[in-house]
């Protein structure tokens, strides 16, 4: 049975042997439960079964794409046919889970931001995210504080996770060939990072920050803060830099300040 790749879901089948071989190394996987979301047509997740995981999961929206997956793979792996956004990964495993994604390019960033913000602290559900992006949305969520790339992606993106790059992946690696590069990232929860009592409140800060990158934040931090003098001078601002010029940390801190008032 021969799949058409769906434009409309972004997908683009990875068929590079050696790429493949390269994300299946990454992690031990051996007697793991691991969970890929968008097998496609199954090149990575046979990979990934001959490392012999305890269990493995995938989530596949495409009913052709789970028709073909039901036919080669049989009992050897269960399949959650939804959109990858309404399933609920806390629920899926007592254990926690690897997670290996070839994530569709156009909803990657809002699977990553939905997964961040859902997060639950005593109870994260995922031991490792091994995820294919976009070379350039990966570079935004790697990007440091003063580059032009950073923005709230990264900001999100590092506050509870350690991230770092393993390979970016050519054109050719895939069928249908994306028009742009790809990035193969590396992300696994942090033991210490600043507490927020709602992850929304870092999001309305970013968001209120950066609808204006290029302005002084003077109006955005007037906006939520009121003018409030104390918070400047306890988190040391200048009010003339830029959004792009405050590092994730201070971000962090404004977030958790939000709350201090509201409180």
């Amino acid at each position: 049975m021969s799949v058409v790749p769906k434009k409309s879901l972004g997908q683009n089948f990875l068929i590079d042997k050696n790429i493949i071989n390269k994300i299946v190394n990454t992690v031990n996987v051996e007697n793991k439960t691991i969970l890929e979301v968008g097998p496609g047509t199954g090149n990575l997740t046979t990979a990934l079964l001959e490392k012999k995981p305890k269990k493995m999961f995938v989530i596949e929206k495409d009913n052709d794409l789970v028709s073909l997956l039901k036919t080669d793979l049989k009992n050897k792996i269960d399949i959650i046919n939804k959109d990858v956004l309404n399933v609920n990964e806390n629920i899926l495993s007592d254990e926690k889970l690897i997670v290996f994604g070839n994530l569709p390019y156009n909803i990657s960033t809002e699977i990553l931001c939905k997964w961040i913000l859902n997060l639950n602290d005593q109870k994260i559900w995922f031991s490792n995210l091994i995820l294919m992006f976009q070379k350039e949305v990966a570079d935004r969520i790697i990007s440091n504080y003063d580059c032009s790339s950073y923005g709230r992606l990264s900001i999100l993106a590092n506050w509870k996770l350690d991230i770092k790059k393993i390979i970016d992946i050519k054109p050719n690696s895939f069928k249908p060939k994306p028009k742009v590069d790809s990035s193969l990232l590396f992300l696994s929860p942090k033991e210490n990072f600043i507490k927020l009592n709602n992850s929304l409140n870092l999001e309305k800060i970013t968001r209120i920050f950066f609808s204006h990158r290029r302005k002084m934040i003077k109006k955005p931090y007037n906006q939520i803060f009121k003018d409030n003098r104390d918070i400047v001078r306890k988190l040391n601002l200048k009010l003339e830099l830029r959004p792009q010029n405050l590092d994730h940390d201070t971000y962090y801190k404004l977030a958790q300040e939000y709350e201090k008032l509201r409180s």
